[in-house]
């Protein structure tokens, strides 16, 4: 298992192409299809913390430029299967980014493909 700063790969298997039917209807605000989602949101209706992830992540995905898109692990089973006690979780360009909270700063470094190790304010690029 990886923690939230391990740049470790997401399965592909894991992270299904979004599509009319795999979306959650929670993704309205979501990016449109011409442009590429680099932030990937799995949550579930009901959950709090995907409330509050999706609010990051829409406000960084409008300031950023990036697409994004949300998926329910109530549609996606392999998705249940992985992370259904951790989110949401966030993905950044199919790799796990963060899980139950989302950082907004940390989000936009690793956007602009820097990395932060240390939530003091320390990064290493």
């Amino acid at each position: 298992m990886t923690s939230p700063g391990d740049p470790a790969e997401a399965d592909p298997e894991a992270t299904p192409e979004a599509t009319p039917e795999a979306t959650s209807e929670a993704t309205s605000e979501a990016t449109s299809d011409a442009t590429p989602a680099r932030i990937t949101l799995i949550g579930k209706p009901g959950c709090h913390l995907c409330d509050a992830a999706r609010e990051v992540v829409a406000r960084v995905a409008a300031d950023t430029g990036a697409g994004w898109r949300e998926l329910s692990i109530l549609d996606h089973p392999q998705l249940a299967e992985r992370y259904w006690e951790q989110i949401p979780v966030v993905l950044v360009d199919d790799a796990e980014h963060d899980f139950w909270r989302v950082d907004e700063r940390r989000l936009r470094d690793a956007l602009a493909g820097r990395r932060r190790w240390f939530a003091s304010g320390r990064s290493r690029s």
